[in-house]
């Protein structure tokens, strides 16, 4: 999992009925974007974290290629 600030962190819900959790990454603290990444959720709560298998990163070059 490699990611770089500005991506979006995704952490998959694991029981039905609950949502995903969304956060932008807005510091890489392992090397050559590799985890734990300093996280800031929507809500403005900040966490370091080392993502699981229940998490992708979302790319922002692939985001903005998706929206034109």
């Amino acid at each position: 999992m490699r990611a770089t600030v500005g991506d979006k962190l995704v952490q998959h819900g694991r029981v039905v009925g609950q949502h995903d959790k969304v956060a932008e990454i807005v510091e890489v603290m392992g090397t050559e974007g590799t985890p734990p990444y300093r996280v800031r959720f929507q809500d403005g709560h900040e966490a370091v974290c080392s993502p699981g298998p229940d998490s992708e990163i979302r790319h922002q070059e692939a985001s903005r290629h998706a929206r034109q």
